[in-house]
């Protein structure tokens, strides 16, 4: 091997920075060479900064700062990524790029190695890609994750998928068996190692006069719902009959995205909706572990309420999660009040004894193992 494997994590939002963690943390441990690229496209302490400090995180090589735009402006967006990024890759020649999931950032870092790569033929540079959560598909060409999602498993030398299921989706799509690799969901590893820590340390139960099982945990943030004010008004109608008929508070920490949203909208949240900032890694755990239930647009939140076993209602047509579907987790409402509200009812009365999908916490060990081989 002519030269040291060096990795490059590149990442941007919270879910990005929280499934990576377990990675880094083992190249920490292990002396392995790396580095990470923040792309900025999450930038608010909260969304952001606060993870670093909890999930006991080295603060980024390289901070760019690159915000969006405007939801229109993908292009823009992911543009002025690929020319930073590719900045970085030219100066440090990392043998590989890790990237996660399906945002702007993971489809950004996954090209801008690939480009270079092309160029072996005459530069001797050649940046490997590994694409962690592989194989995840909505069908819903509508959602920009899944354009980024498809396009980074295609662009992927290493592709980590979650399940058997995932795997099989990337088989038929063409990919050769030999770069598929199913390790688990690294989200696994963030519940197992700070799941004590939220439950001893953290006191935001107290602070909102909540108890166990006495309150449904609402986040809701993807731009297919929210920007929509038809969807938007539709869902909140639901969330309020929902409130009505449980006669148990709702905590909504409302994504900036979705602050905006409800007043450009002149939307009201119904009364019993408790709206707090958005939280910490922590404080976020611990309200899913003690929730009734969970309401969410989330891909990851799902994943996190199936692993916590908490009963978990989709606002969405949708989801590239159906193994949380199938084991009884969580049941995919739509955004009519009629079909949230009848999720609800029976994701209240669901036992909680599913057996979690996403693997057993060392997800992280065999990742790092496919990577230095």
């Amino acid at each position: 091997m002519p030269k040291k494997r060096k990795l490059a994590f590149i990442f941007g939002t919270r879910p990005e920075i929280i499934k990576l963690s377990p990675i880094i943390k083992l190249c920490q441990k292990k002396n392995i060479p790396f580095f990470c690229i923040h792309t900025g496209q999450h930038y608010s302490y909260t969304m952001d900064e606060i993870f670093f400090k909890e999930l006991d995180l080295c603060s980024p090589r390289y901070k760019l700062h690159i915000r969006s735009k405007a939801p229109y402006m993908q292009g823009d967006h992911t543009g002025r990524m690929l020319i930073e990024i590719e900045k970085i890759l030219l100066k440090e020649e990392p043998y590989c790029v890790v990237v996660q999931g399906d945002t702007n950032t993971a489809f950004a870092g996954a090209l801008t190695a690939e480009k270079i790569s092309t160029t072996e033929s005459y530069t001797g540079r050649y940046i490997k890609v590994a694409h962690v959560e592989a194989g995840l598909r909505s069908y819903d060409r509508l959602m920009p994750e899944e354009t980024n999602r498809f396009i980074a498993d295609h662009l992927a030398d290493f592709l980590f998928a979650p399940t058997a299921k995932e795997k099989n989706i990337l088989l038929r799509e063409g990919i050769p068996k030999s770069w598929i690799h199913v390790t688990g969901n690294t989200i696994v590893d963030v519940v197992k190692q700070h799941s004590l820590a939220a439950r001893q340390k953290m006191t935001i139960l107290n602070k909102l006069s909540l108890q166990k099982d006495s309150y449904l945990l609402l986040t809701l943030h993807r731009q297919e719902n929210v920007d929509s004010k038809k969807i938007f008004a539709n869902i909140i109608r639901s969330i309020e009959k929902i409130r009505k008929k449980t006669n148990l508070p709702i905590i909504f920490p409302v994504h900036k995205r979705t602050t905006k949203m409800l007043d450009k909208f002149s939307l009201k949240i119904p009364d019993g909706v408790i709206a707090i900032e958005p939280v910490g890694l922590l404080d976020f755990l611990r309200l899913e572990m003690d929730a009734k239930l969970i309401l969410t647009d989330s891909g990851g939140v799902q994943e996190e309420a199936c692993t916590l076993k908490v009963p978990c209602v989709t606002l969405r047509n949708n989801t590239e999660r159906p193994e949380t579907v199938e084991v009884g987790a969580n049941i995919v409402a739509g955004t009519t009040p009629q079909g949230i509200l009848k999720a609800a009812k029976k994701m209240l009365k669901a036992k909680r004894n599913w057996k979690n999908p996403f693997g057993d916490g060392k997800t992280a060990e065999r990742i790092i193992k496919v990577l230095m081989q």
